[in-house]
């Protein structure tokens, strides 16, 4: 899908008249803007589809409709006045922001994006992990000039004082440190590897549906918001208990992937690799509505969004069904990733197309330098939507259909450390 080039002018232009003298021309250019990059609703219907993925909660009885809400045979149907109002309520409703805000309450900074959890803004609770004996799931707190975030730290029993690697784990949209923690089964993997796993949590107050906010310009910059908290709390961590310092990862789910991304590519001297599923390439957005057109697959330039040279190598998960974030952005993500890495030498890539037993059919390709080193891999996953692959149903966005993101992504690390 092409956009056209004044769609997120016209999207800011829009807007801004929301914030102020009211919703009528702010309607009008939402849906021209939209209309013209095949995001609008067809004429027939003023209502967006619901986005539908994995492990959608059931839905609740409907209500029996009382005598004085029963639907009249010979009501009117809605004035374009209405119609556009409808829309521009679907259109912000899709952008995660709660109905009832009054047009003067709206907080341009603490925009989040489309709600990546098809329920609303409540995912389905986490059903809490058996811990062994021996183990630990211990709470902990970052600060600096920046703010401050709680996070989750998994110790494995078999921790008994040796340097291990650590794995940080960025939660998607609507997630916390618990709900990704099952969903990935992150920690009975550390068991079996013998590392570390911390989560770091986003909090309701820098955006309400808890997505990392890798859209904000402040939120892309080395020692800066949210990549200087995830750093931190990487390296607090490596402080407080002997971490192979070689041997430090970050990956991330959706939100959470785009923001992997993002501090991997600041912080090559502290992170080793980075695994994304289901995310979006380094600086694909620069605000609210830069971030929609890259979620639909009509990202920034190629040339706006490169990534710094000298990256670090790169584990990519994509369903090719995925309709929350296009997988376009899984392909230009492994691209931008190998040539930041292979500064303008030729990389060998290799596909091989696999399956699992009961499960998704997959393509993994593999980049690589001349000396074989690797590059980065990137896995489609034929039939799948926005969820993690291989994980477990204890937690929200997963797909038990497989292939097993956490075992491959861990396996990826291990032969780039």
């Amino acid at each position: 899908m092409k956009l056209p080039l004044n769609m997120l002018a016209q999207m800011r232009a829009a807007t801004r008249n929301l914030l102020g003298s009211g919703p009528a021309a702010a309607t009008e250019a939402i849906q021209q803007a939209l209309s013209a990059a095949g995001l609008a609703p067809q004429a027939a219907s003023t209502q967006q589809q619901p986005m539908r993925d994995i492990n959608q909660p059931p839905a609740p009885p409907p209500a029996q409709p009382s005598a004085a809400t029963q639907p009249q045979a010979d009501a009117a149907p809605p004035t374009p006045a209405q119609a556009a109002q409808d829309f521009a309520q679907d259109f912000m409703a899709r952008l995660g922001v709660p109905a009832g805000l009054g047009q003067h309450s709206f907080d341009m900074p603490s925009f989040e994006l489309p709600n990546f959890h098809p329920s609303g803004f409540n995912a389905p609770a986490a059903t809490p992990a058996e811990i062994p004996a021996g183990a630990q799931f211990i709470d902990g707190v970052y600060r600096n000039h920046a703010g401050t975030r709680s996070y989750k730290l998994y110790i494995p029993s078999s921790y008994h004082g040796q340097a291990m690697p650590l794995i940080v784990m960025l939660h998607g949209c609507t997630q916390n440190p618990d709900d990704f923690a099952a969903g990935t089964q992150m920690n009975a993997l550390a068991e079996e590897k013998e590392c570390f796993v911390v989560y770091p949590a986003q909090t309701q107050g820098a955006n309400s549906s808890r997505c990392w906010n890798w859209f904000n310009a402040i939120d892309q910059q080395r020692d800066q918001g949210e990549p200087s908290l995830i750093a931190g709390i990487a390296r607090q961590v490596i402080d407080d208990y002997p971490v192979n310092e070689h041997e430090v990862f970050v990956a991330g789910l959706s939100a959470g992937g785009a923001m992997a991304v993002i501090v991997g590519t600041l912080y090559p001297d502290l992170f080793a690799a980075v695994g994304v599923h289901s995310g979006l390439p380094f600086a694909s957005a620069q605000d609210l509505p830069s971030a929609l057109a890259a979620m639909k697959g009509g990202a920034m330039p190629n040339a706006q969004r490169k990534a710094p040279a000298g990256g670090v190598p790169i584990i990519v998960f994509h369903g090719d069904r995925d309709t929350t974030v296009n997988p376009r952005n899984g392909d230009e993500l492994i691209a931008q990733g190998v040539r930041s890495q292979a500064g303008g030498k030729a990389a060998k890539a290799a596909s091989v197309d696999g399956s699992v037993p009961n499960g998704h059919r997959y393509t993994r390709t593999t980049h690589s330098q001349a000396d074989g080193s690797p590059l980065g891999e990137h896995w489609v996953i034929h039939g799948a939507g926005h969820a993690w692959s291989g994980g477990s149903d204890n937690g929200s966005y997963t797909d038990g259909k497989g292939p097993d993101a956490s075992r491959e992504m861990l396996r990826f690390f291990k032969t780039v450390s």
